[in-house]
């Protein structure tokens, strides 16, 4: 008997309390996308010291948007870390802009993932998505990796809020996924137990 492949796609991963290594500890990931061949998501909490007009200048653009200039790029995960990667609304609904990016992967039901220099254009020209977080870096899992990782307790997983990442303070973004769950991060033991 098949069982259909689980898909955590549109969904957090929250680290669990002693995920081995420093890099995904106390992190909170934005799964963009998640097939047979694997996964890929963007953490979501964990901000770098570079501000937003720092990296637009790097690539020979102005960010005029004052919401924005100051706010910080984050560390996406370990994988292309010069890599920059745009999470933000998808354009939808009466109003919305006919803009297409040339590299932007549409997350079914949730956001959209945009990685070429197009959509810092719109932006650096006032246009584009109005709420983004910008990672450099990304998260990825080979083929049945995050599954096998899941199985071993590293990870849990909760249906994405989006207000979560885009008007939650960063400090509070760890907290307020688990309570998606009912959860307190007192609630959670290192050591992971089976009946």
């Amino acid at each position: 008997m098949a069982f259909a492949p689980v898909n955590f796609t549109n969904q957090f991963l929250i680290a669990m309390p002693g995920m081995g290594g420093d890099t995904f500890a106390g992190t909170v990931i934005y799964l963009c996308e998640h097939t047979e061949k694997g996964a890929l998501g963007l953490v979501i909490n964990k901000p770098i010291d570079i501000k937003l007009k720092n990296l637009f200048e790097k690539v020979d653009l102005s960010l005029d948007r004052a919401d924005l200039a100051d706010a910080p790029v984050y560390f996406g995960g370990p994988v292309q870390t010069e890599r920059g990667f745009v999470l933000h609304e998808p354009h939808s609904g009466e109003g919305a802009s006919t803009e297409h990016y040339s590299s932007s992967l549409q997350i079914p039901g949730g956001l959209a993932m945009t990685t070429s220099k197009d959509v810092l254009e719109a932006l650096s020209n006032g246009m584009g998505p109005k709420r983004v977080l910008v990672t450099l870096g990304y998260s990825g899992w080979g083929a049945g990796q995050l599954e096998d990782e899941m199985s071993r307790n590293g990870w849990i997983n909760v249906g994405a809020e989006h207000g979560i990442i885009f008007d939650t303070p960063v400090e509070q973004r760890y907290d307020k996924a688990l309570s998606l769950l009912g959860i307190d991060i007192g609630m959670l033991s290192q050591e992971a137990g089976h009946a």
